[in-house]
């Protein structure tokens, strides 16, 4: 009878698998807090902003608490339609700041590249450091980025900082997209890389030198690129420059998304168009990221759907019994996933739900393709698509 009993829940098992991901998802190493403090050359902050009135302040005031001398924060409004520019303005008062009204954005250009450009344009320093609005810097964010990146003598530094989750769908999403991310790309996998596909760069923090922004092209060389943050990284990849990507939860925050619609209209502009691009010179894999997604995200709901056919009468009961282990196994799962990510932990409780409305993201942003692209309030739309997911 026991041997039965074994047999009867050996269905559930492939949902024990994702366990064996928790010791290297546990790894903090390399870890920004371990980098020797360095004060060195300028760093010129470039941030662009477009309609973040509610945000601006916030990482305005961050940035110029930090103990890097000497810096100066370029703020690129790019041409907002709400109090963007003015919530900077009243900040002016510290020399270290300058606002930038953006220009018209060019054919052949998304906004943040060009918003990048234009700060670049106008920055005095050896070192550039690209960030956004959505970001919260402490105080030695900076220095050690900059020991970081002299002590591995890299020509890019980036960072995974912490995901600050707020709202129940935050909670409930993010988890998602965020645990494939990081099966994707580990700081050990970008930092010992020989291929474009293996490297990412974070566009909340990019730390380089002016050289080797120049010498890679600047954002001119990824100007039609959505995921502009991950093609700039594989074009140093591609131009032989190094990379360093390193944790560095304790020195700075981020909220990419405030709510369910912001969330889905952010991640359906990238996960498409982002995958696509993340396999830059293998077109087989290319076409086959949208199935990835799905089969990655459909996973989850298998055994809650069975477990819920066999509770409304469906003729599967022999499948009862491993739905429901696998379910309670999936849960806990997501459950430490949502402690990892400084989320309570019930909220692992959800991840049908979550997994429900990731499978959505992926299947509108897949019908969108590069067709039709929104962001802040922009409706980007291409006739002539470039087969690595950018536009010409």
């Amino acid at each position: 009878m026991r041997l039965q009993g074994i047999s009867e829940l050996l269905p559930s098992v492939p949902w024990l698998l994702p366990f064996l991901t928790l010791p290297r998802l546990a790894q903090r190493s390399p870890n920004l807090s371990d980098a020797p403090a360095a004060n060195n050359d300028l760093v010129s902050i470039i941030l662009p902003a477009r309609n973040e009135a509610a945000n601006i302040s916030g990482v305005v005031t961050s940035i110029l608490a930090s103990t890097y001398h000497p810096l100066e924060l370029i703020v690129v409004d790019d041409r907002s339609t709400d109090d963007t520019a003015s919530e900077v303005m009243r900040m002016a008062g510290d020399p270290r700041v300058r606002l930038i009204q953006g220009q018209e954005l060019p054919s052949g250009w998304f906004g943040k590249p060009w918003a990048c450009f234009q700060g670049y344009q106008n920055a005095r320093g050896k070192l550039l450091l690209f960030t956004d609005a959505d970001t919260r810097h402490q105080p030695e964010l900076l220095t050690r980025a900059v020991g970081a990146m002299l002590a591995e003598r890299a020509a890019l530094l980036t960072i995974s900082p912490l995901q600050r989750c707020v709202t129940f769908w935050e909670r409930v999403v993010m988890p998602q997209i965020w645990f494939l991310l990081a099966l994707r790309y580990s700081p050990s996998r970008v930092n010992r890389a020989h291929k474009a596909r293996d490297v990412i760069a974070n566009g909340q923090f990019i730390l380089t030198t002016r050289e080797a922004y120049e010498f890679a092209g600047t954002h001119a060389a990824v100007r039609g690129e959505v995921a502009e943050d991950l093609a700039l990284a594989q074009t140093y990849m591609q131009k032989g420059l190094k990379l360093h990507f390193a944790f560095a939860e304790r020195l700075m925050e981020t909220r990419m998304y405030q709510g369910l619609q912001h969330l889905i209209e952010g991640w359906s502009k990238n996960i498409y168009v982002g995958g696509k691009r993340s396999f830059p010179d293998e077109p087989f894999r290319r076409a086959l990221v949208p199935l990835m997604l799905v089969i990655a995200l459909g996973y989850w709901l298998i055994p809650p759907a069975v477990l819920l056919a066999t509770l409304l009468g469906a003729n599967a009961g022999t499948l009862q019994l491993p739905a429901l282990a696998a379910t309670v196994t999936s849960a806990a799962f997501w459950t430490l996933i949502c402690i990892g990510m400084s989320i309570p932990g019930p909220y692992g409780l959800t991840y049908p739900l979550g997994a429900l409305v990731g499978l959505y993201i992926v299947l509108r942003s897949t019908w969108r393709g590069n067709r039709r692209i929104e962001w802040r309030g922009r409706v980007y739309s291409e006739t002539s698509a470039d087969p690595r997911g950018g536009i010409r």
